[in-house]
């Protein structure tokens, strides 16, 4: 049996520039990663197979309509072999929630079967199958911090590695937000551009989240979930990720993070969380 992690991807910023003709939005993003996340393994089988277990995976289909069996038949497909799988997913990060989800569970996908299928390096281009299968799939195939453009999807290596072993807090008040009514939420103003160089964290505090505002009216509570992490001590970068609803903190100290957590549990003891570091 093969394993791997679907890390959490977080958004430290998230410029969205304009709507482009294909009816995407042009973004520049900072992506980091969490050491925690899904579950993912598989193992030799005849067909190709996925069960669905964990806390966040009731209701989820485990039909070919699931990115993780899509992203495994692209890579039979590419790589010209017919091998079965049996995947295991392990759903432990809640759904629609900004933080790479369905997309970080195909890339780990991509990765655990290129492993158990011993594939050459050149039998599947991985990243031009992470590409066609969604924007964020090709960062979280990497799932390491770097720049994002284009529709997310065009990387920049960032040589930073100042953020390594951050302590961060990630809560969700335990309301979906769907990217698409989120998007359509936003108000259309270019705010301007993120800041380039290697500097992540000076980059990321500069920046902001400009679907924020719109998850915000959809869903008022994120304030209160980006204020109560805000509010906490030894905060350096409060907000919220992705399309929401997930917000999270980074923080000076372990220390300083567990006591957040140990706060937020007791003040909103219906939300999610996770404590865990960055990549």
């Amino acid at each position: 049996m093969i394993d791997d992690v679907g890390y959490a991807k977080l958004n430290l910023a998230l410029h969205v520039r304009r709507r482009r003709p294909d009816g995407y939005h042009d973004l520049e993003t900072l992506f980091a990663f969490c050491e925690a996340g899904d579950g993912l393994s598989a193992e030799p089988a005849d067909t190709l197979g996925l069960t669905i277990e964990g806390p966040f995976g009731a209701g989820l289909s485990a039909g070919p309509d699931n990115l993780v069996l899509r992203a495994a038949a692209a890579l039979r497909a590419a790589a010209g072999i017919d091998a079965g799988a049996a995947i295991r997913l392990d759903k432990r990060l809640p759904v629609a929630a900004g933080i790479g989800g369905g997309s970080a569970d195909a890339a780990a996908a991509l990765r655990v079967l290129a492993r158990l299928w011993t594939l050459a390096p050149d039998a599947a281009d991985l990243r031009a199958l992470a590409a066609g299968l969604g924007a964020d799939v090709p960062a979280c195939l990497e799932s390491r911090s770097c720049r994002g453009e284009a529709r997310g999807d065009a990387l920049v290596p960032v040589a930073d590695e100042a953020l390594r072993g951050t302590p961060v807090l990630l809560v969700n008040p335990r309301v979906p937000t769907l990217t698409g009514p989120v998007f359509r939420a936003w108000d259309g103003v270019d705010r301007g551009p993120l800041a380039t160089g290697d500097a992540l964290l000076a980059i990321a505090r500069a920046g902001r989240n400009d679907l924020e505002a719109p998850a915000i009216r959809l869903e008022p509570v994120i304030a209160t979930a980006v204020a109560a992490l805000a509010a906490c001590a030894g905060v350096v970068l409060a907000r919220m990720s992705g399309s929401g609803a997930t917000c999270f903190a980074l923080f000076e100290s372990s220390a300083a993070r567990d006591a957040a957590a140990a706060t937020i549990a007791a003040d909103h003891p219906g939300w999610w969380q996770l404590a865990t570091r960055l990549r």
